[in-house]
Formats: structure tokens, sequence, C-alpha cells
């Protein structure tokens, strides 16, 4: 199976990346802790229904007693009250410090369980099992965990990074299309900051079988995980051009609603506006952001932003976002495909020019 170490210093780990993995998780589970007994499985409901109790079953083959707690499907369920609720039914359950988690399910159950793993009892380990593109490709490898604020998106987080990350490109056939479509912002974004050769293989992704794509996901992995093998607590700037589309496009999903928007479709948004930006300030030439955007398109993603989304709610999300720094903000920019870079250029009037830009027929 394709598999990609995550090199760092303090807490190594694997993604592994085969069809089918799914029913393994018991046995690479019980390699990691082999004198462990109680375990959490965090799901959604929606995930849940479809993998919950198989999962649970080969936990319990693999002589582990696992309780299983789901939260309401969406991005909403990023909040303090769910963390709350998953750590008190992890109390009730008897589960300590030996015990260790599962999180099940997309980007906001990775997000929301790693918080509550590293917060529980100050911390266990847990294991990631992504269900969606956006956690294979993403979120579920580099240890960012969080949830939102009414202020905004990821503003409450902590650095836990998982022992095993478990990819199964299979569960991807449960996605409903838009689901599966908006995962593609991401790979878009690490072909375009780091591997432009990838284009052709992100465009043959949209007509081949979905749990062929081991291959893609681990060629995105692979990005992922050397920039936070080189920058895992985003200090040197390195890990910050993942960020590239975000800025924008964080606030963008804030302000329509968390759910309104999925995660992709806000960040498809933020690309455009990126582009944009990287064309004025960073010399991009308007050919190689048609290219980016022909993939957006290709993948039926937003490209336009919707009118009753003001300016001025975008603008104040904006302000509280984390990459501003002392007031000025760090954005990312592309200079070419595949070359990415951060710069304090952008100012305001840019980001207003920027969203004005997203009003107009892409």
């Amino acid at each position: 199976m394709p598999t990609v170490a995550v090199h760092l210093p303090q807490a190594p780990y694997e993604v592994k990346i085969a069809p089918g993995l799914r029913s393994a998780v018991g046995a690479e589970a019980r390699a990691l802790f082999p004198a462990a007994r109680a375990c959490a499985v965090v799901t959604d409901a929606t995930v849940g229904a479809l993998y919950g109790e198989a999962l649970a079953d080969s936990l319990r083959a693999a002589g582990f007693a696992p309780t299983l707690i789901a939260v309401p499907a969406g991005e909403a369920s990023k909040c303090f009250a769910e963390v709350e609720s998953i750590t008190r039914q992890m109390i009730r359950a008897g589960i300590g410090r030996q015990s260790f988690l599962v999180a099940l399910g997309g980007g906001v159950v990775g997000d929301l369980a790693g918080f509550a793993a590293s917060v529980f009892y100050r911390g266990i380990p847990f294991i990631q099992m992504p269900t969606t593109i956006v956690s294979l490709v993403d979120s579920s490898v580099g240890g960012k965990t969080g949830i939102n604020t009414p202020e905004g998106k990821n503003l409450i987080g902590t650095f836990h990074q998982p022992r095993l990350v478990l990819a199964d490109p299979e569960v991807l056939e449960s996605l409903p299309e838009r689901e599966f479509n908006e995962g593609f912002a991401e790979i878009i974004k690490h072909a375009a900051i780091r591997d432009a050769a990838m284009f052709p293989a992100i465009a043959q992704a949209a007509r081949a079988p979905r749990s062929s794509l081991a291959e893609l996901i681990a060629r995105n992995v692979a990005i992922k995980a050397a920039i936070v093998a080189e920058d895992e607590f985003e200090t040197k700037g390195l890990r910050a051009l993942l960020n590239f589309g975000h800025t924008i496009g964080h606030a963008i999903e804030s302000c329509a609603g968390y759910g309104a928007l999925f995660h992709g479709e806000a960040i498809s948004l933020g690309l455009r506006a990126a582009l944009f930006l990287s064309e004025r300030h960073a010399g991009l030439a308007p050919v190689d952001s048609a290219q980016i955007l022909d993939l957006l398109r290709l993948f039926r993603l937003p490209l336009v932003l919707e009118p009753a989304l003001g300016d001025e709610a975008i603008m104040e999300k904006l302000g509280r976002d984390k990459k501003f720094d002392e007031g000025a903000i760090r954005f990312v920019l592309l200079s070419r495909l595949g070359g990415a870079h951060l710069s304090k250029a952008v100012g305001p009037a840019d980001l207003r020019d920027a969203l004005a830009h997203l009003r107009t027929p892409a």
C-alpha cells in the first residue's frame, strides 16, 4: 500500500493509504497500543451509520472495548458544546489516560475529535480515519486540531499529532457528489503551491473510479507531510503556504454560516481571489491562473461570490484571522505555478478589490 511517513522529531507517524484499510483498524491499533483496553470512536451521525459499527467490531476483535460517540453532521459541531459532550461521555465510559481515540469522519470530526483528545486528561493519543477528500489529503495530516467560534473559524485549537492515519479510498464511494467535488479545492491548492505537474492527474480524477485514487491521495499527503515536517508549528513561514486561498476563503465560509458553504467551496472562492492578488502583486501570468480556474470549474466549484455575503461582514472576519501579524496580513501569493510565497504586500484595499473581483463573472 502507499505509505507516507511524517518525519517529526517528537511525534513521527505514518499515513497508510489503501482500499479496504478501514477493516484493519483493530490490528493497527493493537500494534500501537498493546496494553490499552478502552477506547473511544468519535464520528458524526452520517458516517457513524455507514461505518461506525464495523469499525467498532474491528476494535472488539482486537480485544478493545470501544465507546461509539456520534455528533451531528456538519461544521456547526466544531464547538465547545460538542467538546464537552464528547469528553464527558468518555469519562462516564471509563476511558482513561492509557486509552486512545479514533476519529472517524471528515475534517469536522478530525478537528473536533483531535481537539477533544488533546485536552482529555491533558492529552491522549488518537488515530485519524478520514472519510472525505478534504480530510484524506489535508486535514488528517499535520496535527492541527480546533473548533470554531462565532468570531471565526479554527480560532480555538491545539497542535496534537495523530499516532497513525488510515486512509481508505473506498469510503469515497458513499460521498454525495457535492461533498466529493469540494475536496478537490485542497488538491488543486497543493498542486498550485508545490506540484504543478499534478494538474493532468487531477483532471483525470474527475472521470476515474473513486476507489482508485490512492496514488493521487498519496501524492497530496506527501506534499502536506513534507511541509509539516519542516515547519510543524508554523513558526518558519513555510507551513503558512498551505493557507493559499484560505485567508479570504475562511472569512467567506464563516460569513455564510457554517454549513451553508462547504469548506472546499469557500476555498474555491478564496483561490480565485488569491489568483487575482497574485497577478497584481507577484507577477503570476493570467494563463497560469486560468489553468487553476479551469480545474475548479471541472469539479463544479463556485467562483462567484453570492450578493448576500456583504463586503463589510467578510472584512470584519478577515480582521480576526490568525494570519494577521500585528495588523499586517501574511498573504500567500503565487509567482508561478508551483511557486508560492508569503507576502505582506496585500493591504485592506487589495482585499476589497479581490472581493469585487469575486462578484464578476468567472
